[in-house]
């Protein structure tokens, strides 16, 4: 499971190891498991509305823990490497930075729904995490809200024993560096 801020390079990385284990004849997949972030933020500003906070944390942590359910699902049905890009944590570092309390269902789904997974944190440093996603166009994130995430994930990292790996490196030497770290 690859977990880290947007713009860290988790989609991208995922699908290098999982080409790296093909190209060794291995099945891979890599499942995606989006909030619904994107699609809620272009919906919004179409129509001119502002959403509370609170709304549009109910809509995605709906949304990511539906996604969650299904990824979970089929990757007990697969054969091979299953690569999970984002997850419950996600959603409750996301919380964490607009100040939203954690809550009590979605800790404990995340706590039962993480435990079978060797879990991965990449770790760049905010700005030049901002400026990736500045690149891609697609959305934007104040380094504010970056750098608190980063935070949040490197204390998670920290308390529950996760590897954390510099992601500044190349996405090639990333997916060698997982590889190597969970035995693939």
């Amino acid at each position: 499971m690859l977990l880290g801020i947007d713009g860290v390079g988790k989609t991208t990385t995922a699908e290098a190891l999982a080409a790296a284990a093909r190209e060794s004849g291995r099945p891979a997949i890599v499942l995606r498991n989006r909030s619904g972030r994107r699609w809620l933020a272009r919906v919004s500003a179409r129509c001119g509305l502002e959403l509370p906070v609170r709304w549009a944390d109910r809509f995605e942590t709906v949304v990511r823990t539906a996604n969650v359910a299904v990824s979970q699902a089929r990757a007990g049905r697969r054969e091979g490497l299953v690569v999970l890009d984002r997850h419950l944590v996600c959603q409750l570092v996301l919380r964490q930075g607009r100040g939203l309390p954690p809550g009590r269902v979605l800790p404990w789904l995340a706590a039962r729904s993480i435990r079978y997974y060797a879990v991965v944190v990449l770790d760049i440093p905010a700005q030049i995490a901002q400026q990736r996603i500045l690149r891609r166009g697609e959305d934007h994130e104040t380094l504010e809200h970056l750098q608190t995430a980063r935070t949040a994930y490197l204390e998670l990292a920290r308390a529950e024993g996760w590897g954390v790996l510099d992601a500044t490196a190349t996405t090639d030497v990333l997916a060698a560096q997982i590889a190597a770290a969970v035995d693939l």
